[in-house]
């Protein structure tokens, strides 16, 4: 096997963030870009000889050409194993389980996440430690020092390897083992979840549809709904993946998944409606004119985990994102449960799961998860609410129902305003921390601010330090409004506004969140200046 060594120098802009490397498809196509980020990965980690590695990704335009590049510095730079998805496609908890099942030394995941795709859209390349895991800081702190400093790489020269066919191929000294994306996968879900309770649900008429929005969920969910559980033909949509989603947005929420939520809202709507995104890590539940909040889903599976096999002997605690309604705090609090509270990512929950802490977390952000991954789960959070249906025998309605009945309801939404000027955005964050000490006992709209801090988070495991985690500001009676600049764009800056309020009155627990909180959201709004600051009448996103 011929190997080369390219010159290179380093690159601006390759600072990974909590989901990697994130940029325009065609920045990643530009001379050396990815290549260059690739080795710095690989220097990161000290390095790839004589390891193993697993690389996947969600099947967006570049994802082929992005493996093939990965495969062949993988094999010039010694590792003697790389264990790739058939057509470089794995979803992101998919990968997640092969690292751990494997033992392998991490794996490289090639995705945008929820991120449009196309050559004028996003692409992403983001490493996953060996407990299958987003890489900490301290691995990206290292991996960014990488760019700064890299002055070559070394690439085998070589035809383009045939991912098509599950087996092995040699690639000079390296194995390169096509596996079957779904089936290692399949057989986890089975293993945690009663799918004989789940087909007997589907085979009594309980009509379901799961739309995978042109993404790399599609094909898992067709193999375990339709061709092991039993759903009719037809009941996952949009299954193929495609390189630019079918021109979509694969983002489960109510504005990207309309089709979805027209379809459940319909007279004669499904018993149970679902979807993921582009790389299989978030999911929407929905019912038959009824939309589950991902704060209320989490909070709804803690609750009633235990029904599925996998999680009858109970949970040792739950974890949510700061910004993630306090919603499972109530169910914690009932059971007995620890219930953490991290920094936005999901990188910050490994350390609670590796040592036993949780067994359950999420993010608002449409993502939940437990302990049999180390990523959020779409297609995992979807098999244990058909298995909590099949054994309470309830609707998606009743059992948000029972719950708000039984733990209160967390009125919760999220406001996104995307593309905001980056200059503009930061104005408006620094502008808040200006107030810390003069906001509590002020009121706007008529909601007095009881507090106003920025999250920090220490590390119960390792001790680690995260600061400036999010902009809170508390009410009295229990409601609050956070801001946060997101990390998961590739342009401008992404404001999101996250808005709860507390009811435990059983006279209002069915009122619209956006009614509910019409309050919190004009007291965010004059207190953050939203709409001078952004130029911004109202947000391009609600959840």
């Amino acid at each position: 096997m011929e190997t080369l060594t390219v010159q290179t120098q380093p690159i601006e802009g390759q600072k990974p963030g909590t989901s990697g490397l994130r940029k325009k498809t065609r920045v990643f196509m530009e001379p050396r870009f990815l290549e260059n980020f690739i080795q710095s990965i690989f220097t990161g980690i000290g390095g790839v000889a004589g390891k193993t590695l697993v690389l996947g990704g969600d099947g967006r335009y570049f994802n082929d050409r992005a493996a093939q590049v990965i495969l062949r510095m993988a094999a010039a730079q010694g590792a003697v194993r790389v264990i790739v998805g058939q057509n470089a496609l794995l979803s992101t908890p998919a990968a997640s389980n092969v690292i751990r099942k494997r033992k392998t030394d991490g794996g490289i995941i090639m995705s945008a996440s929820h991120n449009p795709g196309g050559p004028d859209e996003d692409f992403g390349v983001k490493f996953n430690t060996p407990n299958g895991g987003p890489a900490p800081e301290e691995v990206t702190d290292r991996i960014f020092e990488a760019t700064k400093v890299i002055e070559c790489y070394d690439i085998a020269v070589t035809e383009d390897l045939d991912l098509s066919t599950v087996g092995e191929i040699k690639l000079g000294d390296m194995v390169v083992e096509v596996v079957d994306p779904v089936a290692d996968y399949a057989e986890l879900m089975e293993s945690l979840f009663d799918f004989d309770a789940i087909a007997g649900l589907l085979k009594s008429g309980f009509r379901i549809r799961f739309d995978a929005m042109h993404a790399v969920t599609g094909p898992y969910a067709r193999a375990i709904l339709e061709d092991r559980l039993g759903a009719a033909a037809g009941s996952v949509i949009n299954a193929v993946p495609s390189p630019d989603f079918g021109g979509g947005h694969p983002d489960p929420n109510p504005i990207w998944a309309k089709d979805l939520m027209r379809e459940m809202f319909r007279a004669g709507a499904p018993d149970f409606g679902a979807a993921s995104d582009g790389d299989g890590d978030r999911n929407m539940i929905l019912g038959a004119g009824a939309y589950v909040t991902p704060s209320d889903s989490l909070a709804v599976l803690a609750a009633n985990a235990h029904l599925a096999p996998g999680y009858a002997r109970g949970l040792a605690g739950v974890a949510r994102s700061m910004p993630t309604s306090g919603a499972v705090d109530r169910v914690a609090a009932a059971r007995g449960l620890d219930c953490y509270e991290t920094p936005t990512g999901w990188k910050f929950f490994g350390n609670l799961l590796d040592a036993g802490r949780v067994t359950l977390c999420g993010e608002e952000s449409a993502g939940t998860g437990s302990d049999h991954v180390r990523e959020k789960d779409g297609l995992w959070a979807v098999l244990l609410w058909l298995n909590i249906l099949a054994v309470t025998g309830r609707s998606v309605s009743q059992m948000l129902a029972d719950h708000w009945a039984e733990f209160g309801r967390n009125y919760y939404s999220r406001h996104d305003y995307e593309g905001v000027d980056k200059a503009s955005a930061e104005a408006l964050m620094n502008n808040l921390r200006s107030q810390f000490a003069t906001l509590p006992g002020r009121s706007f709209a008529g909601k007095t601010v009881a507090s106003a801090d920025e999250f920090a988070y220490d590390d119960p495991v390792d001790g680690s330090h995260s600061a400036g985690q999010g902009i809170r500001i508390g009410f009295e009676g229990g409601g609050r409004a956070v801001f946060r600049l997101s990390g998961t764009g590739t342009v401008g800056a992404t404001l999101r506004v996250y808005l709860e309020d507390v009811c435990e009155d059983p006279e209002a627990m069915n009122r619209d969140p956006q009614e509910a909180l019409a309050d919190i959201i004009a007291a965010a709004d004059a207190i953050a200046g939203i709409r001078e600051r952004t130029g911004r009448p109202e947000p391009d996103v609600r959840t």
